[in-house]
């Protein structure tokens, strides 16, 4: 049965109009251009520098205490609030605690989004690191080597894939969230989809279309960069792993009848 509540989808007719904004722009009601490659590329340039300039600077800080915490393993309990927090706490609300404690703007904004962006960074790289096999370490470091070089040439390319998971979907997340930057002044494609008013509804169509594939092309980029990242061996043996089928279970009959 069909709920009351489901939104109509776009007709047809908007849809095209929504890809003729995107490719040729038209003009607003009081002549001024408007969508078109020429302000599309200008809003998608500020909402990369935005979303990207964030993540740089959240790896920065998640990353090597992503290393030390998994590396002693020590920072289980930050980890894990970590992940909470990141989950729990709306990205539109901690742009706007943001913007009404530090004011609008491009800087003010990429801090909240680099704080959005900590908690899966921090924990894909703990996870990934506290992961490695005790005995490798206890080897290396039986080899003579300190532990900064057991994190850098150890645990870290073992842990690689793990870091560019939390990276994948910090990436994602921040794309997304930039979005709603216009809110605190910073003039992304989001503006497209809240400035209904100047753009029409070709324009917020337009403006959705066009932050949805650059979300989508985040995922995939990164995804393309975790299975890079991930061993050939490790890649190998979970190819194997999905392959072959279960080993058989022994049950405690079974054991005892082949007993002597």
């Amino acid at each position: 049965m069909m709920s009351h509540f489901a939104l109509p989808l776009p007709s047809g007719t908007l849809i095209v109009d929504a890809l003729d904004f995107i490719v040729h722009g038209r003009l607003s009601t009081d002549g001024t251009p408007i969508g078109g490659p020429g302000q599309l590329w200008e809003f998608g340039r500020v909402h990369l520098e935005l979303a990207f300039g964030a993540l740089l600077v959240a790896s920065l800080i998640a990353v090597p205490l992503g290393l030390v915490l998994g590396h002693y393993r020590k920072g289980e309990v930050v980890a894990i609030a970590a992940s909470n927090v990141g989950r729990a706490v709306p990205s539109l609300a901690l742009i706007a605690l943001f913007v009404a404690f530090l004011g609008t703007g491009f800087l003010n904004v990429g801090l909240a989004l680099v704080l959005l962006a900590i908690p899966p960074i921090l924990t894909g790289t703990y996870v990934g690191v506290a992961a490695v096999d005790r005995e490798i370490v206890d080897a290396a470091r039986g080899q003579g080597l300190t532990e900064f070089q057991i994190v850098r040439q150890v645990e870290l390319p073992l842990a690689l894939a793990s870091v560019f998971g939390g990276l994948r979907t910090s990436a994602v997340n921040v794309v997304a969230t930039a979005t709603i930057a216009p809110l605190a002044g910073v003039l992304t494609l989001g503006d497209l989809i809240i400035s209904s008013s100047v753009y029409g509804d070709a324009g917020r169509l337009g403006g959705s279309i066009v932050v949805a594939l650059l979300a989508v092309l985040t995922e995939l980029g990164f995804a393309a960069a975790q299975r890079a990242a991930t061993p050939k061996g490790l890649r190998s043996s979970h190819r194997s792993r999905r392959r072959s089928p279960a080993p058989p279970v022994l049950t405690s009959t079974t054991t005892s009848r082949s007993t002597p």
